[in-house]
């Protein structure tokens, strides 16, 4: 990735929620020359800007703009573990840390 193009981050609409403690926004990246960014590069450049462990980073629901070179969405800061445990979505901890699935039936899921 050393000779790929530079990517520029803007954040916005930038919200401290202390009841759920996580900070969340909507994040504009400005990828010129490039088809898109990871979402593993976008938690560690916002890890950087925000002085935020790049676990409690999540990036989700990116979307390309019609042409290219932009794209639109969604990040989550979680203050630490235990809160980010408690308030993602199951499906989200699954895709991004690694957690286990559970697997079998609905009811099984909820002893």
């Amino acid at each position: 990735m050393a000779d790929a193009p530079p990517v520029t981050l803007r954040t916005r609409k930038f919200i401290t929620n202390r009841l759920l403690a996580r900070r969340q926004f909507v994040v504009d990246v400005l990828h010129p020359g490039r088809p898109n960014v990871s979402k593993v590069d976008l938690a560690e450049k916002l890890a950087g800007i925000y002085k935020a462990d790049k676990a409690r980073v999540v990036t989700f629901g990116l979307k390309t703009h019609f042409g290219g070179g932009r794209s639109t969405g969604f990040a989550l800061i979680y203050d630490d573990e235990a809160s980010q445990k408690k308030f993602e979505p199951r499906y989200r901890l699954i895709r991004f840390r690694g957690t286990k699935k559970i697997k079998g039936s609905e009811a099984t899921k909820k002893k």
